[in-house]
């Protein structure tokens, strides 16, 4: 437990009315979790403002008021107020403050990309605990307290969680984490007062415009990531991609670079391709890994920079990379009996879903035939769908447009959207079948031996959300229960 002055002593605050040597015994931003004793913090968000419940979080024991405005607030003796100008990023530094800092105790990576994110994050976590250091991984997946398995439910959780986590993985004896990242994490400060030891980039796609309304904006947003990393950490670009040097042009780390087509301080080529994996040359090694495609050679080359930059031996590294599974979600295959490859992928944007079917289209023979099922989220970016439809339909032989996470909307309304990015003279290669589970089962069973099925959008989820409410389903279980295995 910290008094209110430790907690505070690293913010800018513009007011402070009464005693800051109380004891604070929690922090809370919704005012549903104050407790007594508990410091308030009112951020104005993207839908609800915490100065509205200002009041009602001091009814329910809060003792401490942290706020952008405070001439509502009824006079209290029992209230100590403290004033700033940004709550949201004074949230993530009391955050890191209140749990004793722990991402200064950590060597802590972050991963940001629109793809390519929780693949790279979950392989650095896996290489680490293999060669028998302790780790930490926040992700979309899933989070990891060296083996201790914690749900996920966000991308990036709020500085409360984030601090809250990395303050367990101190106590369990973590010398390494590694976390996701997102867009709406930097731009919504949920990393603030976080020691970053390095950064990597990805790539930057089409994403996310139903938040950031803007391309640029959305580019803006990743930039925050490495415009704060601190001058002794390291920033891991991908320069193939064109916006990579934008990216950093305003960060003070040290800038290191990874590429398949550009010189870079770590160069990768793609030598063989098959199914079942692939052949690396990494600088001047190579090496075999299970992995495959273009987009899964960036993800290996990110690892091998970053945990080179962080001093581990490269030639124990590359041992444990030509070992690397899949990871959940992405890029995972079945075969029938009679020969018909399904692969379950994540791939939800037009660039994704364009890195998987040039992958799979290099794989096929040149009879094997291409099907892939695929929806939209509801609720999110509209401008991406017709451009998924339009690269589904240019690199596959047939496309079923079915339903996604429709959350709150009509799917048959996604659809339609999906569908006015096709060409009208390829209206006999598609059809539209909402129901997701009589899609797949209908790509399977229109395909021949030899075919390939992609079901793509969904990959680790096991859910459908349909109206605010979260139905199990799996697209690897409705595989498997056609592929009989």
């Amino acid at each position: 437990m910290k008094t209110l002055h430790e907690i505070i002593k690293n913010i800018d605050y513009k007011v402070i009315k009464g005693n800051t040597n109380i004891y604070i015994e929690g922090i809370a931003f919704d005012s549903r979790e104050v407790k007594n004793n508990y410091l308030f913090v009112a951020i104005k968000g993207t839908n609800t403002d915490g100065h509205n419940y200002i009041q009602q979080a001091i009814e329910k024991g809060a003792c401490a008021i942290l706020c952008q405005r405070y001439q509502e607030i009824e006079n209290n003796e029992r209230i100590t107020i403290i004033v700033t100008n940004d709550t949201a990023s004074a949230l993530g530094i009391i955050a890191s403050e209140f749990f004793d800092n722990p991402s200064q105790k950590l060597t802590l990576v972050g991963v940001t990309g629109t793809n390519g994110k929780t693949t790279t994050v979950t392989l650095l976590y896996r290489l680490c605990m293999k060669m028998g250091k302790k780790a930490g991984l926040l992700s979309t997946i899933v989070n990891y307290i060296n083996e201790k398995e914690i749900p996920s439910t966000h991308t990036t959780p709020d500085p409360l969680q984030i601090n809250k986590f990395l303050s367990e993985m101190v106590k369990e004896g973590c010398e390494y984490a590694f976390m996701e990242v997102s867009s709406h994490a930097a731009h919504q400060k949920r990393i603030a007062g976080l020691k970053f030891k390095g950064g990597i980039f990805t790539n930057i796609t089409h994403d996310h415009l139903d938040y950031h309304k803007t391309f640029d904006e959305y580019l803006k947003a990743k930039k925050l990531f490495f415009d704060n990393l601190s001058s002794d950490a390291f920033a891991l670009i991908n320069v193939d991609d064109k916006n990579s040097k934008i990216i950093v042009q305003n960060t003070e780390a040290k800038i290191y670079t990874y590429a398949l087509h550009k010189i870079a301080d770590f160069q990768g080529k793609i030598i063989e391709s098959h199914i079942d994996g692939m052949l690396l040359r990494i600088n001047n090694n190579e090496v075999w890994v299970k992995l495959i495609g273009a987009f899964n050679a960036y993800n290996i080359l990110a690892v091998y920079g970053c945990v080179s930059l962080l001093n581990f031996d490269q030639e124990k590294v590359l041992q444990y990379i030509s070992n690397f599974d899949t990871v959940n979600g992405r890029f995972e295959y079945y075969k029938s009996k009679d020969g018909i490859t399904a692969i379950v992928d994540y791939a939800h944007t037009p660039d994704a879903l364009l890195n998987v079917l040039t992958t799979i289209n290099q794989l096929r023979k040149r009879d094997e035939k291409i099907i892939t099922v695929v929806g939209a989220g509801g609720n999110r970016d509209k401008t991406k769908r017709p451009k998924m439809a339009a690269v589904c339909l240019e690199y596959s032989d047939k496309v079923i447009l079915t339903s996604d996470n429709p959350r709150f909307e009509d799917p048959l309304e996604i659809i339609k959207d999906m569908e006015s990015g096709i060409d009208p003279k390829d209206k006999n290669r598609y059809l539209v079948i909402p129901d997701r589970k009589e899609a797949i089962k209908t790509a399977c069973n229109i395909a021949q031996p030899g075919d390939i099925v992609l079901i793509a959008g969904k990959g680790h989820e096991t859910y459908q959300e349909i109206k605010g409410i979260k139905y199990y389903f799996n697209d690897k279980d409705v595989v498997k229960e056609i592929f009989n295995i």
